[in-house]
């Protein structure tokens, strides 16, 4: 028998279908490699697919999963699209006359008031300090010290002067519109406010009780002859 014939024998299939026992492993690792790339290819036609044909909503199409029929949700109450937030349209801190609001625009509460003193405490003290004269833990370090909140001038401002300063800021302040939403803006001039009466307050404002306390803790001086 010649060599031609028995390397052709090496290279026949079993009756099952598969590879002889003696075929070359070169041919066996093509047909393994062709068989691992078929299943490849299959698994990536697959994934395609998914993704492509996802489990999603086209705009306006019709759901039987909400009970109202519509895949389209109504937006959050509150909802304000990106770029057209208008804080001071809600809250201008100035009148339709353009003058700054005098009387405050939001219901005065012992709530609003304690809302304001905490924000306050966050974003003013470090400026500001506690009572408002100006001598805060950063003015201590060389920043620049800003005006006592019981000068004259910001005595007699209106409220909506304060409101406006903290929207767009003023002199070395910069603006906190977007650390301090228009609400807490309100409770913190409103607290400013307070604090001002606090240092500033008419001795006729006081009850007799109060009049009596004061001049428990700070008795009058003794008169030398």
């Amino acid at each position: 028998m010649s060599s031609s014939s028995t390397r052709s024998r090496s290279l026949d299939l079993s009756s099952a279908g598969g590879l002889s026992p003696r075929a070359g492993p070169a041919l066996r690792a093509l047909l393994a490699g062709l068989a691992c790339s078929g299943l490849g290819l299959a698994f990536a036609a697959g994934c395609h697919q998914d993704m492509r044909d996802q489990p999603r909503y086209e705009p306006l199409e019709a759901s039987e999963f909400f009970e109202d029929g519509m895949s389209s949700r109504p937006l959050v109450p509150g909802t304000v699209a990106r770029g057209e937030l208008r804080v001071d349209r809600a809250y201008p801190g100035r009148g339709a006359d353009s003058l700054r609001v005098q009387p405050i625009p939001v219901r005065m509460t012992d709530e609003l008031l304690e809302r304001g003193r905490e924000r306050y405490e966050i974003f003013c003290t470090p400026c500001h300090d506690r009572v408002g004269t100006g001598n805060g833990m950063i003015v201590r370090r060389g920043f620049k010290r800003p005006p006592s909140y019981h000068i004259d001038r910001l005595r007699k401002a209106p409220i909506g002067y304060f409101y406006e300063v903290i929207t767009h800021g003023y002199g070395a302040m910069p603006s906190h519109a977007s650390q301090v939403p228009p609400d807490d803006r309100w409770a913190i001039a409103a607290y400013v406010r307070a604090l001002q009466l606090s240092q500033n307050a008419p001795l006729a404002d006081l009850t007799d009780a109060e009049r009596e306390e004061l001049r428990r803790a700070h008795p009058p001086a003794a008169r030398h002859e």
